[in-house]
């Protein structure tokens, strides 16, 4: 079964961040009758004013468009009273959650952040969907939600398939996510919720988060400082650029995984896991080098900048993996879509705007 997106009421959790933003931006761009309902804490765990920068963006396009309906609201979802009286009043037809404490690193010094948001959070979640159907109603009839590509661990077997086992998290974080595709299969077969699960490869671009390692690392350069490229610049990633996100997200929203009857009279689970990957896994060292070349181009750094002194290759850290590299096949068999953007093409987007942002 396919949806459509026009004149249905769109709940996004995670707002204010960086997919989540962006989503919000292409759902009323592309849609001239929609009703976007958006929350996020506003947390401080990067520069607040990235997030505002996003809200005002927003703003803009949704004021050029008559018949679209934007309501942000400041707020947790791990205050489940408040997630009870927004599917209340609002009724959403279909939920992306984005909201969640992220990052590898920090989940090791500050673990409670990510039991609240990525747990407590989720489950809050899950539990006003499966209350929209209370009394015969329609309900939700589709939740989409952010697992990542840190489920895999320290999985040896690349590409990285969604039918790979994933039991063994190397963080916190990837405990989180790898939880929240199980709580969403066992809501999916107790309560009959259509959901699918997007595990994300490192996504990159303007106005993006800066504890990600192409932003701090502009950040250290741009203040003459060293960059620390961990593994010794033998990690790879597979970076994927925000637009190529945005749009597999447009496309799974609106295609729900099918309810059906199993032969023991109870439901199959509506459940789907994708990768969003642009399954070309790039080596550290040369991503890094690209990543200068873009900034000297985009005039944040200068044209003599001596980049090999501020280079420091340096050991794995904890939590950390050798390489992401993710299988689209199913993606693209499904929806039709494989993420394309170049490296070179997504940097100098974001170089762009940082050297606008920052003025520099």
């Amino acid at each position: 079964m396919s949806l459509t997106i026009e004149k249905n009421k769109v709940f996004v959790t995670g707002a204010a961040g960086f997919i989540g933003a962006n989503l919000v931006m292409e759902l009323i761009k592309q849609n001239d009758a929609i009703q976007v309902i958006g929350i996020d804490n506003m947390s401080d765990y990067y520069d607040v004013n990235i997030k505002r920068f996003r809200l005002n963006e927003v703003e803009k396009i949704a004021e050029n468009k008559k018949h679209v309906k934007w309501t942000f609201i400041e707020g947790s979802i791990s205050d489940q009273k408040l997630v009870d009286q927004i599917f209340e009043e609002y009724q959403p037809d279909i939920v992306v959650n984005l909201a969640a404490q992220a990052g590898v690193r920090y989940s090791i010094t500050n673990p409670d952040t990510y039991v609240n948001s990525n747990l407590i959070g989720f489950y809050n979640v899950l539990e006003a969907c499966r209350h929209s159907y209370n009394n015969g109603a329609i309900g939700v009839k589709h939740l989409v939600y952010a697992s990542s590509s840190s489920v895999y661990g320290s999985n040896k077997k690349i590409p990285y398939s969604t039918e790979d086992k994933v039991d063994n998290p190397v963080s916190l974080y990837a405990a989180t996510k790898k939880s929240n595709e199980l709580m969403a299969h066992a809501y999916s077969k107790l309560y009959n919720i259509p959901s699918t699960g997007l595990r994300f490869f490192t996504v990159y671009g303007p106005a993006g988060r800066p504890d990600m390692a192409y932003f701090g690392f502009t950040d250290k350069l741009r203040n003459n400082e060293n960059i620390k490229i961990f593994n010794y610049g033998n990690s790879k990633r597979d970076f994927t650029y925000i637009d190529d996100i945005v749009e597999g997200l447009t496309r799974v929203m609106i295609c729900p995984p099918e309810r059906k009857m199993g032969g023991d009279g109870l439901p199959v689970p509506p459940y789907k896991i994708y990768n969003i990957g642009n399954s070309n896994p790039e080596n550290l060292l040369e991503f890094v080098d690209i990543l200068q070349q873009e900034l000297v181009r985009a005039g944040v750094l200068s044209k003599d900048y001596d980049f090999e002194s501020h280079k420091e290759l340096v050991p794995m850290q904890p939590g950390d993996v050798p390489v992401t590299f993710a299988d689209t096949a199913p993606l693209e068999r499904d929806f039709g879509f494989k993420p394309s953007t170049s490296l070179r093409e997504g940097l100098r987007s974001f170089a762009e705007w940082y050297k606008s942002f920052y003025k520099c």
